[in-house]
């Protein structure tokens, strides 16, 4: 289910792209994509065959050990882009003579950086679906909102992919109990979206605890102003570009309507009769705090609504009932914050309310990219 964005793409391009059937039989795809064969088997095991843009044009450069600076956007199957080539080099080390004594503390090989607990836990979601293959991988994900103990358990001994949050990660650097030295390969994922958290203190404190000698990849819809910034100081300096546009970016399947409201009493009142109307399948409501979200959801449950709200308030085991309660459809709507919204990928959300509106313009766009997703038409 939280890899929808990547066969979504893949249909999508599948569909444009797809030889006819007299076509000769050609390599093409990922089979022409030079991974190692039980990546491939995890590939064709969940249904990819056709990379979507990003992916093409990414996972090469990456598998040659280039720093890459990738302009893409949620939708655009960029997980599996950064994803697949930390796995090869995980591979890679293990086929090497390289062996790791026992008792020695050696920290993770691959560390990926996300802005939120949600978009780690898809990324980890991920890496799990295309190492499926691989032997004993270790896999652990650091994020806030998670009792200590359990992460501490996770980290002990060889641990190939760690995902992170910024915050919870620097405890645990900073107590002593996690070590970055043989860190490999660092990704920074939704870049723009932790500088706007206020993570790049944190961020520059963690790549000076990572070897020189590391790759780096970076993901950001922009690159302008502060990322752009950071990009040249983490990146070295022949680092590769990459801008790709998905099909989310246009919102060519989304239609946008502005209504003006007299008061909050009018605003509450379009905002009712918006959600009984039959062509809402399922809707996302934003609100600019998390007191408004979960004051709007009581309200929306005292009318009857089968509704929760999501915000970076909830305990973690919390955001993951309501993220499945969504997708399982036993609720037609959602109450979030712009934090929480990251990583929401779930293609019958039909409608998105700007309840309360957002702070910047990319946050905007961001948000009304919930709908429309996989060829339908949103509103």
């Amino acid at each position: 289910e939280m890899f929808t964005e990547n066969q979504i793409e893949q249909d999508h391009q599948g569909a444009v792209a797809a030889p006819t059937p007299a076509a000769p039989a050609v390599p093409n795809g990922f089979a022409a994509i030079a991974l190692h064969a039980v990546l491939h088997r995890a590939l064709a095991d969940a249904g990819y065959t056709t990379p979507t843009d990003v992916q093409a044009r990414a996972i090469t450069p990456a598998l040659a050990g280039r720093d890459l600076r990738v302009s893409s956007s949620t939708g655009s199957g960029k997980t599996a882009s950064f994803v697949l080539p930390a796995l090869q080099g995980v591979l890679d080390v293990r086929a090497s003579s390289e062996r790791r004594e026992r008792g020695t503390v050696y920290g993770p090989r691959v560390l990926v950086l996300t802005p939120t607990r949600e978009l780690a836990i898809q990324v980890a979601k991920a890496t799990d679906t295309y190492g499926r293959h691989v032997q004993g991988l270790r896999v652990a994900t650091v994020v806030g909102g998670v009792p200590y103990g359990a992460q501490l358990k996770a980290m002990r001994g060889p641990l190939d992919v760690l995902i992170a949050t910024p915050g919870r990660l620097i405890d645990h650097v900073k107590s002593g109990k996690l070590v970055l030295d043989n860190v490999a390969m660092l990704v920074l994922d939704e870049a723009d979206r932790m500088l706007d958290m206020g993570f790049i203190d944190d961020i520059r404190f963690i790549a000076e605890c990572i070897p020189k000698t590391r790759q780096t990849m970076m993901y950001s819809a922009t690159f302008a102003g502060n990322v752009g910034r950071l990009a040249s100081e983490l990146l070295k300096s022949d680092a590769q570009t990459i801008a790709v546009t998905s099909h989310t970016d246009t919102h060519e399947h989304i239609e946008q309507r502005l209504h003006w409201a007299d008061d909050n009493k009018h605003k509450q009142a379009l905002l009712d009769h918006l959600l009984t109307t039959r062509e809402v399948d399922q809707a996302l409501v934003f609100t600019s705090t998390q007191r408004d979200a979960d004051w709007l959801a009581d309200r929306l449950a005292d009318m009857g609504h089968a509704v929760a709200s999501l915000h970076g308030g909830l305990p973690q085991g919390r955001r993951n009932h309501v993220l499945q309660g969504l997708r399982s459809r036993k609720l037609r709507v959602l109450v979030a914050t712009d934090v929480a919204a990251r990583g929401i990928d779930v293609p019958t959300i039909s409608h998105v309310i700007n309840f309360g509106l957002p702070m910047k313009a990319e946050a905007y766009v961001h948000r009304i990219g919930r709908t429309g997703r996989a060829g339908r038409q949103g509103l």
